[in-house]
């Protein structure tokens, strides 16, 4: 009997650490974390393929179905693609950021920008980051898309933007670039 209670401890033990280690895991290929807060939220630096091929994250292939790209935004895009880079706080847990995403993927797919040149980063419910990236660049709402040209903000679109089209928005800021 005290075999048995004590394999059963052990078990318990090994259980309960086990847990605790899946709420929070670090992936250091990516710089991000993974924890658990009413479904899975990634934290940090990302690259699309992270979530699109997660299937925690379904709403991304079912997002990017619905819409087209703005055209004179896919317009500004390519003309000016190698003038400036993009950058995205957003959180996967986010409604508005499950909305906007694909959006700004299907305008960047149309316009052929790269991959390269967006910074995908996310945020915890709180709106926090890996290093701070929050603060330095003060994020409040998500999701938030900048861009930069030479290192420097030249403007932003947080959430839906001037008219709730931020493919069009992004399209007139770069346009102007």
């Amino acid at each position: 009997m005290k075999k048995l209670f004590f394999s059963v401890s052990i078990m318990m033990l090994f259980f309960g650490c086990s847990v605790k280690k899946a709420a929070v895991a670090y992936v250091p290929a990516h710089n991000y974390e993974i924890s658990y807060d009413n479904g899975k939220v990634f934290k940090g630096l990302l690259k699309r393929t992270d979530i699109e091929s997660d299937t925690a994250f379904k709403w991304f292939q079912k997002n990017m179905q619905y819409g087209t790209a703005n055209a004179a935004a896919i317009e500004a895009f390519k003309k000016n693609s190698g003038k400036f880079k993009v950058v995205v706080f957003f959180g996967t847990w986010c409604e508005d950021s499950q909305n906007l995403v694909p959006v700004f993927y299907r305008l960047v797919d149309k316009a052929g920008y790269p991959d390269d040149n967006i910074t995908l980063i996310g945020v915890d419910r709180a709106k926090t980051t890996l290093d701070n990236l929050h603060t330095a660049f003060g994020i409040t709402n998500v999701p938030t898309f900048i861009i930069m040209k030479d290192g420097k903000e030249v403007n932003r679109v947080v959430e839906y933007g001037k008219y709730g089209e931020i493919d069009k928005e992004l399209g007139e800021i770069v346009a102007g670039l």
